[in-house]
């Protein structure tokens, strides 16, 4: 008789029995990775191990170079992953032919607008890395004035959107500043949203949107988990929906 199949909701049982884990088995919790750790994610799936949420949701949320990579069709134009410095003088030509002028920097893994570094052209971003090779990968991408910072928050059937503001800095993140404000979602906002997820194979997500003057909207970042300070939805509720979700995807995984 074929074993059932072992249902994992916590990290501390995944590390205890991940050398034993077999084809089948289901993992349902966002899983604790130190750096240098995703290629785990690999080993789990070349396995037959089932991921909640997936893995490429999973590794997204953790590497906004990983996300422009995959999301790049939904992302502002001429946004780029720079790997080295071969990467960024190939870039800062593409930048000058475009006659592209400020650009914003994004650290690979730094959440919360602390990641988030505006530059008055590329050519400071060359001569920052000159002196800092740490810092690759990094996102870089043309920085688009007066447009509008939307936080949209799916959790099945539950969507909520607020806008985020912030007139004494660009950063308009809570963290740094920023003051929300609902926002209702239009039509296409939301279909442009679930396509996005659709993509990274994401279950539920936190979703940062930039809107121009024109109404035109672009992918800025998606995450697993975000800040709720400007959300409806709160702690407890967040966290109780999320366990729903995954209880859905556990059944629908031994179906």
């Amino acid at each position: 008789m074929k074993p059932m199949p072992r249902i994992i909701t916590d990290n501390n049982t995944l590390y205890s029995q991940y050398d034993t884990l077999q084809a089948g088995d289901i993992i349902a919790v966002r899983m604790r990775l130190k750096v240098g750790e995703e290629h785990l994610l690999l080993d789990l799936e070349q396995r037959g191990i089932k991921i909640i949420p997936s893995a490429t949701a999973q590794l997204a949320s953790r590497s906004k170079a990983y996300q422009a990579r995959i999301f790049s069709q939904y992302m502002p134009p001429c946004t780029t992953v720079i790997y080295s410095a071969n990467d960024l003088l190939t870039t800062i030509l593409q930048y000058q032919q475009e006659a592209i002028g400020q650009v914003v920097l994004k650290q690979d893994r730094k959440n919360g607008g602390l990641g988030i570094h505006l530059f008055s052209s590329i050519e400071e971003v060359f001569n920052l890395t000159i002196s800092n090779s740490q810092i690759y990968p990094f996102v870089l991408q043309p920085y688009l004035p007066e447009c509008r910072d939307i936080r949209a928050i799916f959790l099945g059937d539950y969507m909520e959107a607020y806008e985020r503001d912030n007139p004494n800095s660009f950063r308009n993140n809570l963290h740094c500043g920023g003051l929300a404000r609902p926002h209702a979602l239009s039509p296409q906002q939301k279909s442009f949203c679930q396509s996005v997820m659709t993509r990274g194979s994401f279950p539920y997500a936190h979703i940062d949107l930039i809107i121009d003057k024109q109404g035109k909207h672009w992918l800025s970042e998606i995450n697993l988990r975000g800040g709720l300070r400007g959300a409806q939805i709160k702690g407890a509720a967040y966290q109780k929906t999320v366990s729903s979700i995954h209880q859905h995807l556990i059944t629908t995984q031994q179906t």
